[in-house]
């Protein structure tokens, strides 16, 4: 189960940093849409991307978030999910089309194309959280 705080980070939907690894060893960072089903964080891709192949080869990784609300000292809340990601076909569309509420408004359709490709769904299994908050 996903905290209740760290379910509400992610219900406001602010951008994630999701970090995966190179075959060398070096992260690579991508800026993704990020929601939540059957207590995994869910990220979609219509097509394939760096970050696919990378966790399926090697399935760990975090996302940062930045949050509302700060540490008294101006230092702003954030949240870092730690997980194993697994790479699923199919999905992307719908679950995009979900996201884009949140992320784009209401009444959106995306994605901006007839007949999008299923696309992939990068599930992530959260091992541990972090960062500074309540959830910390």
């Amino acid at each position: 189960m996903i905290p209740d705080q760290v379910q509400a980070v992610i219900d406001a939907s602010p951008l994630g940093h999701l970090v995966t690894l190179n075959p060398d060893g070096s992260p690579q960072v991508s800026v993704v849409w990020v929601g939540v089903e059957d207590g995994e964080l869910v990220v979609a891709s219509i097509g394939p991307r760096q970050k696919l192949r990378n966790v399926e080869r090697d399935p760990r990784v975090a996302v940062s978030f930045e949050a509302q609300g700060d540490n008294g000292i101006g230092m702003r809340n954030y949240l870092v999910v730690h997980g194993r990601g697994r790479v699923t076909e199919g999905g992307a569309p719908e679950l995009l089309q979900r996201l884009a509420y949140g992320y784009v408004g209401p009444g959106v359709t995306f994605p901006p194309m007839p007949d999008p490709p299923p696309g992939y769904v990068l599930r992530i299994a959260p091992d541990r959280y972090g960062g500074a908050g309540p959830w910390a």
